[in-house]
């Protein structure tokens, strides 16, 4: 399937993005079409796999494991499936259990997480779903369950981004891939985002 932009799908610019496309058509291979939209913009999409990195692996109180789930779980509050599929995988990936990211993003007060993430995921639920509601008692609330300033600043930046990503993958129709191709995607996405 491709995306509803055949213009810039047929408008790659030479690059890393590019060669990654020609190498998988080459070899018959499935790949992420969000990189059709890296490639047409190559000189502009570099600083955003650069923000993203930082924004999902530097070191900080919030582990990359859980930065991804609050990234799928973002991305499924918004029905965007290629990012629920993507970084349900990298979740899994990093947090070691497919069963425990799929629960949380499906039924988050039955899952095994306990009260403090999913006080933490309900919070992002919020900023997703009814921006305008959310205030400070918000933030007291994570507070009192013991997240400090620092995750929270992450969790709402990555929540932002990815509120970014899944409106410009959905109205782009960048479609999901098969389970295989998610999954082995979620294990790339799991050693970074920058592919230059």
């Amino acid at each position: 399937m491709s995306t509803y932009l055949p213009g810039v799908e047929a408008d790659l610019k030479p690059g890393t993005y590019a060669s990654l496309i020609e190498a998988a058509k080459r070899e018959g291979r499935e790949y992420s079409k969000i990189w059709d939209l890296f490639a047409f913009a190559p000189d502009t999409m570099h600083h955003l796999s650069h923000l993203t990195q930082g924004i999902m692996r530097q070191p900080t109180s919030i582990s990359p494991g859980l930065r991804e789930l609050v990234a799928a779980y973002t991305s499924h509050q918004n029905a965007c499936r290629f990012c629920t599929m993507a970084h349900a995988a990298a979740a899994a990936e990093l947090l070691g259990s497919e069963a425990l990211v799929w629960t949380a993003l499906r039924d988050l007060e039955h899952s095994a997480l306990d009260e403090k993430h999913k006080a933490l995921l309900r919070f992002v639920g919020k900023v997703t779903r009814d921006l305008p509601g959310v205030w400070r008692d918000d933030v007291a609330t994570l507070q009192a369950h013991g997240w400090d300033d620092e995750a929270i600043y992450w969790t709402i930046t990555v929540c932002a981004l990815f509120n970014f990503y899944n409106r410009w993958i959905s109205a782009t129709g960048v479609p999901e891939m098969s389970a295989d191709a998610h999954r082995l995607q979620g294990k790339n996405l799991a050693r970074g985002y920058v592919r230059d």
